[in-house]
């Protein structure tokens, strides 16, 4: 059967061939109600029911963290996947220092970075300090030069707390807007 032939009888929805996306029967995916329960009542699902907390293979909005050191880009970045505690994090790259293994940005480091995090659903960028900021920003205004993943966003957030938040919203499968929104956030939030 190939994908233009309608299905058939014989061909139940749940069968794969190969060139249709997988199904799941209505009655047997995690939301259905229980067998035996009154179209339109309200029941809570099993507790033996796993929930995963986004759909297996949909990609999620990718972030790059930028700093004039890869140690602290790194650091931020293991922090920031520690403090979520997902199995399935986001993508999240480190990008620091220059080519030349100092301190430093690098356009290129910057670029690759983004695309390696892409999954097309957008690329969240944060930066330390004013340089990393402007070399982001230069490569934002080049993007198609670049190779930058479109879309690709700075976010004007403060590091640490901007990339774990991004982080956290980015593994729930928010979106590039969402993303953005948690990390500025964190810069009107008082530390008190």
């Amino acid at each position: 059967m190939t994908s233009s032939q309608p299905r058939t009888r014989e061909q139940p929805m749940d069968q794969r061939d190969g060139s249709r996306a997988d199904v799941i029967p209505i009655t047997t995916a995690p939301s259905a109600p229980p067998v035996g329960a009154a179209r339109g009542t309200l029941t809570a699902p099993a507790p033996s029911v796993p929930r995963p907390s986004r759909p297996a293979g949909h990609g999620r909005v990718g972030l790059v963290l930028v700093s004039h050191s890869q140690e602290l880009a790194d650091a931020v970045r293991a922090l920031a996947l520690a403090v979520v505690e997902a199995d399935d994090p986001a993508p999240v790259a480190a990008a620091g220092g220059s080519l030349a293994d100092g301190p430093g940005t690098s356009a290129v480091l910057v670029a690759a970075a983004a695309r390696r995090v892409d999954q097309g659903h957008g690329v969240a960028v944060l930066c330390d300090l004013d340089g990393p900021v402007r070399t982001v920003l230069t490569v934002l205004a080049a993007a198609d030069e670049h190779g930058l993943p479109f879309p690709t966003r700075f976010a004007d957030a403060p590091f640490v707390e901007g990339a774990v938040a991004a982080v956290a919203t980015a593994t729930a499968g928010g979106d590039l807007a969402a993303v953005l929104d948690a990390a500025e956030e964190t810069a009107r939030r008082p530390k008190h």
